[in-house]
């Protein structure tokens, strides 16, 4: 007998969705009113900020483990009634976070220009140097956002979303007035954009980080090596599922930066677009993940079945309102981000493109959030490998074949959110089929 969707369910996916949406967006938000700020310092510093936040990007995102492994073990853990195991999860999750954004920090900030020069960044001088600029004050931030992704894991487990949202708010009020009196009213430049936010990011961290310590009466504050070292472990598979979705993202940015200073400009404001929707996305399958790994953690597979049919909907539908949404802003949105017409075409072009790619990325971000909710993350690192596979003869193609400029970034575009999103969709729906995610108990 099917099992049908809880009452009420409807209204827990708002709950957990709408707040955790807050948290989600909190990076590409600052990225996006960075483009915003720096944009109109001329094309030269877009095109290095597209660089720079590649990188960062890449960084903070190969760490999102910290966040979504920390969602489904406190939630399983939360289903089979182990409240202090976890929180103690949880914090042991922050400790990690810190210690890897400390190492973050050594690894990219004495070798800034290299690390930009591998995107392509070697061939455009002023680029370059925007790019190394932005980088090297952003990097500061580094350990502050991965708290802010530990914690923010801890508190989604525990269903506790409305505070991030209050601190994601905050933060992006905070960071647009603070960039541009850095950038414009000091004349710091790019540098300028890039201090502003580490600034915001550290408030973040340290607000949410007290939120989650005030949680855990009784529980062991102090560092662990040993808590620490595991929790490291259970997020390995994560970690590269992660890094096939980022190796995907940063050879799009380089195929990018080969066709040319108006594409990579036009790449950076629509990727950040591209992230802050997806995340948008990804707010539905953080509900997904609360409510899957508990539901599993009680030991209720039906439950977690009704669960996922009705998120699916919910994600089908966010990413059609989205898609035309983001169609009928198309033919404005560049003016927000350069003066030059020929960035602003490709923008609105490409833009297009990503709205029809909305129609995939809908399901995929939810059944990607309700196997990491089930705790099927190895699959899910097998997955991401088969699907990069399948997209690099694609981006080949585009390298080799697509023109530059606007032409390029369509093209390139359009391997993305149709190859590389259509491979994620065949993968995760073939999974979906079998009973195989559906693991029953407190953790794998």
């Amino acid at each position: 007998m099917t099992a049908s969707a809880p009452p009420g369910l409807n209204r827990q996916i708002l709950a957990l969705a709408v707040p955790a949406l807050g948290a989600l967006v909190a990076e590409p938000l600052f990225l996006l009113a960075d483009s915003a700020i720096v944009g109109h310092l001329g094309v030269p510093q877009l095109a290095g900020l597209a660089l720079a936040s590649t990188v960062l990007l890449t960084a903070v995102g190969l760490s999102i483990f910290l966040a979504y492994g920390a969602t489904a073990a406190v939630a399983r853990r939360i289903g089979a009634g182990d409240t202090a195991g976890a929180v103690q999860h949880g914090i042991d999750g922050l400790w990690l976070g810190l210690c890897l954004g400390v190492a973050m920090i050594a690894v990219l900030l004495p070798r800034a220009p290299w690390w930009i020069g591998l995107l392509g960044g070697s061939e455009q001088t002023e680029a370059l140097e925007a790019g190394v600029t932005y980088l090297r004050w952003s990097t500061l931030g580094l350990p502050a956002m991965l708290v802010v992704l530990a914690s923010t894991g801890v508190l989604r487990g525990l269903q506790r979303t409305t505070p991030t949202l209050v601190v994601a708010v905050a933060g992006a009020a905070a960071n647009i007035p603070l960039n541009v009196l850095f950038v414009y009213g000091l004349d710091w430049g790019i540098a300028g954009s890039a201090i502003g936010t580490v600034a915001v990011q550290w408030a973040m961290g340290a607000a949410l980080a007290a939120l989650v310590l005030r949680a855990a009466p009784g529980v062991d504050r102090r560092p662990s090596p040993i808590r620490i070292a595991r929790s490291g472990r259970a997020g390995l598979p994560i970690f590269l599922r992660t890094l096939t979705l980022r190796t995907a993202m940063v050879l799009t940015v380089a195929v990018g930066a080969a066709k040319g200073e108006i594409a990579l400009a036009g790449l950076q404001v629509t990727m950040n677009i591209w992230n802050l929707l997806g995340l948008a996305l990804d707010a539905i399958a953080i509900a997904a993940q609360a409510l899957t790994g508990r539901a599993l953690g009680a030991g209720d597979a039906d439950r977690a079945r009704a669960l996922t049919r009705k998120m699916l909907v919910w994600g089908v539908c966010a990413a059609a309102l989205l898609g035309v949404l983001l169609a009928a802003a198309a033919p404005f949105a560049g003016r927000l981000f350069s003066t030059d017409p020929d960035v602003r075409a490709a923008i609105a072009a490409a833009l297009v493109v990503i709205a029809v790619g909305m129609l995939v990325a809908g399901p995929v971000f939810v059944l990607d959030g309700v196997f990491l909710g089930a705790g099927d993350s190895r699959y899910l690192a097998l997955s991401g490998s088969v699907t990069l596979v399948a997209y690099l003869p694609a981006l080949a193609a585009v390298g080799l074949l697509a023109p530059d400029g606007r032409g390029g970034l369509i093209w390139l575009w359009a391997a993305y959110a149709g190859v590389f999103m259509t491979a994620r969709l065949l993968t995760l729906g073939w999974r979906y089929r079998s009973a195989r995610w559906l693991v029953l108990g407190a953790g794998r």
